[in-house]
């Protein structure tokens, strides 16, 4: 990065370079790109460059494959960092981590450096790597499912809008419940409890939970985590405050996430880092315009990020880049052509870096005509231009001070100082191991959530319904013994009870009764027997 110091473009030049370059010679800081292309020719003495102050203004990187993307966001990062931003790079294919190592010198860079008036020192910047869930080289960076939110979920869930819905309905359920969504297994349990007997009741007044949706969205976060995708939620949730960094000596700290180990799974990582973007959002107080930028955030291989989203997830893309410009933040995004990025979307990237494309099919002469057609008018024929342009040259367009587009300009850009290639796994291991965050990151932690509470719930139901069914069946044996008793036979009397009971014993007991009782009348009361 430099700050200008020569003198204005004088206004009576006229030639066509002269005019392109006085779009470019800005009284601030800046960020330097390179020389600017006219003619054939490389023009060492017209530079290139971004005020610093318009890299919240966002932009966009693209180009075919091979024609130096990479490098291009590894130039910016640099000179970022030299200048005190802090910058978050998503490593897609391996080959960022360079960036905290510095150059080799060698015949191409020396040629490249005199071609475009670049004094070039080789130079590491300070860094630190990050990986989703702990996969592959890292400081793991988690989120909660709650803090991930149903829209994005239901992005990476690959839902249709019903679906969509409903599982906003179920956040919503465990959020007034005071049921915490912490992991996968946490939503899944609310899921299946909403669909249970006992949950059925609970959504009857705000819409109810089908059992076929339900199944829908089980079914799907069970082929998430077949992805890996556990390893990604859960505790100590990472704060992405920590991007915002300075290193000790004033540089803006290099936050490089590390996804050659989930880039088969590129929906799930592109989707995490809208998560990270949004959370910055909600986090960082409005701020304005500033001189500079608090964090620039790259987004490589955003085609990715935009391909089958919803209009939800879309309009919340949408909304995130247009307000967190006054947050201080701004937002690269790296993908092949400009179509890759919905119109909503490219109508905030005010600074553009476009790398070569290529025309060999019908698609492609379509795709160039369109990208075309995004740039301001120039004395370019930029058809022609984009399909000649060699590795590290681009067309550049970008703000000036003032916020107006400066002129079309083709540009051989500069090379990076740090390493353009991966540093050594060992290296990067001990980068990883010896940073402060890596105690507090490192161990996953899974405490009491939805999951524990819901089955705690339903143990004590099935206790107290198995409890309740025994003493039912207690009492059921308990009549039926009391039945059985009073309607059994009675057993046949002994003969001895058989004489005792019959008529002719009762009648002659009670003869034999009077006559003794007159007996013993007479010797009473001393009476005689009357002779007959």
């Amino acid at each position: 990065m430099s700050e200008s110091t020569d003198p204005a473009v004088p206004a009576d030049r006229t030639g066509p370079a002269d005019k392109i370059a006085a779009g470019y010679a800005f009284t601030g800081p800046a960020l330097d790109l390179g020389a600017l292309l006219w003619d054939g020719g490389c023009l060492p003495d017209r530079q290139i460059r971004i005020p610093l102050s318009m890299l919240n203004r966002h932009g966009l990187v693209a180009g075919a494959t091979g024609t130096g993307k990479t490098k291009t966001l590894q130039l910016i990062a640099e000179q970022l960092s030299a200048g005190g931003v802090p910058v978050f790079l998503a490593d897609v294919k391996g080959d960022v981590s360079g960036i905290s190592a510095p150059g080799t010198a060698g015949p191409r860079i020396d040629e490249r450096a005199r071609e475009v008036a670049q004094k070039w020192e080789p130079a590491g910047y300070p860094a630190e790597f990050y990986s989703l869930g702990g996969i592959g080289p890292g400081i793991p960076v988690r989120s909660t499912v709650t803090s991930f939110g149903p829209v994005l979920m239901s992005k990476v869930l690959q839902l249709n809008q019903t679906q969509e819905q409903s599982l906003g309905l179920i956040f919503h359920y465990a959020d007034t419940k005071g049921l915490e969504l912490i992991d996968l297994k946490d939503l899944r349990a609310v899921v299946a409890f909403l669909v249970s007997d006992q949950g059925k009741p609970e959504l009857k007044g705000i819409g109810g939970l089908s059992t076929v949706t339900a199944g829908v969205i089980l079914r799907s976060l069970t082929a998430f985590e077949q992805q890996g995708a556990a390893e990604f939620f859960g505790e100590p949730e990472f704060d992405t405050g920590e991007f915002l960094r300075t290193a000790p000596d004033g540089r803006g700290l290099v936050s490089v996430l590390e996804l050659p180990a989930v880039q088969d799974k590129p929906q799930l990582f592109s989707t995490f880092l809208m998560w990270l973007l949004a959370d910055l959002y909600n986090d960082l107080p409005e701020v304005g315009d500033l001189e500079q930028p608090k964090l620039v955030f790259f987004f490589d291989e955003a085609h990715l990020l935009f391909s089958g989203a919803s209009k939800a997830f879309l309009a919340s893309i949408t909304q995130t880049v247009r307000l967190i410009r006054s947050k201080g933040v701004g937002v690269f995004f790296v993908t092949q052509t400009p179509k890759d990025v919905p119109a909503d979307v490219l109508a905030q990237l005010g600074n553009r870096v476009q790398h070569a494309l290529r025309a060999f099919t019908p698609d492609d002469a379509k795709a160039l005509k369109a990208t075309v057609k995004t740039f301001p008018n120039s004395p370019y024929d930029l058809e022609e231009l984009l399909t000649g342009l060699g590795t590290g040259e681009a067309v550049v367009t970008v703000l000036s001070e003032n916020g107006a587009p400066t002129p079309v300009a083709a540009t051989r850009l500069r090379a990076p100082q740090s390493l353009m290639g991966p540093v050594e796994p060992a290296a990067l291991d001990r980068a990883v191991k010896s940073s402060l965050l890596w105690s507090r990151y490192a161990e996953p932690v899974d405490r009491e959530s939805a999951y524990e509470k819901i089955s705690a719930e339903q143990a004590a139901a099935e206790a107290q319904a198995e409890a309740a069914a025994a003493a039912a069946e207690a009492e059921k044996q308990a009549k039926e013994a009391a039945k059985a008793t009073r309607s059994a036979p009675k057993p046949d009397p002994s003969l001895a009870e058989q004489v005792v009971g019959s008529g002719l014993f009762r009648s002659l007991a009670r003869s034999i009764g009077t006559q003794l009782g007159r007996e013993i009348s007479r010797s009473i009361f001393g009476t005689a027997r009357k002779r007959r």
